[in-house]
């Protein structure tokens, strides 16, 4: 066992049905150590996470605790071990007192007398510093400070183990600091704590190790202050900086000279930070970054598909006001959500169905599309886009990802949309379709159409898109263009900084 490790994990493989989720993973965490866990969606992380907290069972491997082999069959063996897990959304119970949350389920100390609970809450919380009081019904504080009592909670049921999973993804600047001054706190008292986390500045401000996992393996462990941030960019993604710089540079395409089609300027919503962004006819531009750095929550804002709340949006130089979906559909602006299970596809529906849906909304429910016009519809589309089915009329939630992926296209361009957004359109289908979707961007952006473009993979973003705004941690950092699209560029971007 490595020296000062209090938990380690080794040699981990799992596998689900055509997939190696982890193979041959290796993790040590430190006694009194903030140890950042990192790699990119589809990583391996939560698998990890999963298979320590019990909700997972490995297929292979060893998990030790102070140095003796333990076996988690479940979450409460975790508990049993000194193991909890504190989650981004908060799992208490919002109704009822922060001294319940905090001893309910214990059966040894829940049920003692209401005061005697309230006065050991009140010690925990003072010597935690945590701003709130045992009496306080838990659903009047704060995000940060629930999360905090759920840390609480933990701490006093003696977790040795603490796993924090996106904590700060809901919380502002002075909340993240409050967590933050609580997490070395309970450093300096020996507990050791894995952080999950999509934000490299919080990484860089809190932790003493990174480990980085890239498609279900172990890329390396590193100590943060050694390791430049471009350096763990380019290890999350999986492409060295001396290859990058090998990479072709993008020509200037003319961009400059076509018309705006659309214009915002501090433009948020209840999820998007204000920002300033354009796009012109024709012209195929995208947000980049690492997940969560703000991309998806950007374009919802564009597209009204969450609660607008400040900015000025100007369409072919006249003004207009988008606060909801519909809004946007009638200006022409279509909109392809990242998630195709949950904001895409309706599964029970036909491949036709699918189709004409958009379309229909924006006719409105007193001018139904016949069914004649649908058939017609989904053949042709079916036809141009390639949809492997067996018939148009075959539930969608029946075919394949990239055939899903291409029936929300097909529902989009019926529309005949001036400016279409498509946040990973690729995610998760063949190279064939992939490249298909590629081909049908750029075909589109010479018809006139504005394009958005997002993807996880930068070499696609780059082959596909001649304008990049770079995100991280919600703010717009930086505008490539021309020769500055290379990957290396894009890092240093995302980074911060030179290499």
């Amino acid at each position: 066992m490595q020296e000062n490790c209090l938990l380690q994990m080794h040699h981990i493989d799992k596998t689900f049905p055509g997939v190696k989720a982890l193979s041959g993973v290796d993790f040590c965490l430190r006694k009194g150590e903030i140890h950042a866990l990192m790699g990119e969606n589809g990583a391996g992380k939560s698998t990890l996470i999963k298979i320590l907290t019990g909700v997972y069972q490995m297929d292979g491997g060893e998990i030790r605790l102070e140095g003796q082999p333990v076996v988690i069959k479940s979450p409460q063996d975790a508990g049993n071990n000194g193991i909890s897990t504190v989650y981004q959304e908060i799992t208490l119970c919002p109704n009822i007192t922060v001294a319940e949350n905090m001893f309910i389920g214990r059966d040894s100390s829940f049920f003692v007398k209401k005061k005697e609970r309230e006065k050991r809450a009140d010690e925990i919380l003072t010597k935690l510093g945590i701003p709130a009081r045992s009496t306080m019904q838990l659903g009047s504080c704060s995000l940060a400070v629930q999360q905090m009592v759920a840390i609480a909670r933990a701490v006093d049921m003696k977790c040795k183990v603490l796993i924090l999973d996106e904590p700060t993804s809901s919380l502002d600047d002075k909340e993240v600091n409050m967590l933050f001054d609580l997490m070395r706190d309970l450093k300096s008292k020996g507990v050791g704590i894995i952080f999950v986390t999509h934000f490299l500045e919080q990484v860089y401000e809190v932790s003493d190790r990174i480990t980085v996992l890239r498609n279900g393996e172990l890329v390396g462990e590193y100590l943060t202050q050694e390791l430049p941030q471009v350096e763990l960019v380019s290890k999350m993604i999986g492409k060295e900086l001396e290859e990058l710089s090998s990479l072709g540079e993008t020509e200037e395409t003319g961009d400059e000279e076509k018309e705006d089609f659309y214009v915002a300027k501090g433009l948020s919503s209840s999820d998007a930070l204000a920002f300033d962004f354009n796009i012109k006819k024709g012209e195929v531009n995208g947000f980049t970054g690492l997940l969560g750095s703000g991309r998806s929550e950007s374009v919802r804002a564009i597209f009204g598909a969450d609660k607008v709340t400040g900015g000025n949006v100007k369409i072919k130089g006249k003004n207009v006001k988008i606060t909801k979906p519909i809004d946007a559909m009638k200006h022409g602006i279509g909109y392809l959500a990242e998630d195709r299970k949950r904001d895409g596809i309706i599964a029970e529906l036909s491949v036709r169905e699918n189709i004409i849906l958009a379309l229909q909304v924006m006719n409105g429910m007193f001018k139904p599309i016949s069914r004649s016009e649908a058939e017609t519809f989904a053949d042709e589309y079916i036809k141009v886009l390639n949809i492997k089915t067996a018939s148009r009329e075959t539930p969608v939630g029946s075919l394949s990802g990239g055939n899903q992926q291409k029936v929300i296209l097909a529902r989009w361009l019926l529309t005949h949309p001036d400016y279409l957004i498509l946040d990973e359109p690729t995610r998760g289908i063949d190279v064939g379709t992939k490249l298909e979707i590629q081909k049908l961007v750029l075909k589109l952006a010479e018809e006139g159409v504005s394009v958005t473009f997002i993807s996880s993979e930068v070499e696609e973003m780059l082959r596909t898109c001649s304008r990049l705004i770079v995100m991280r941690d919600r703010h717009i950092v930086g505008e490539l263009k021309g020769k500055e699209l290379t990957q290396t560029q894009v890092m240093k971007t995302i980074a911060g900084g030179d290499a």
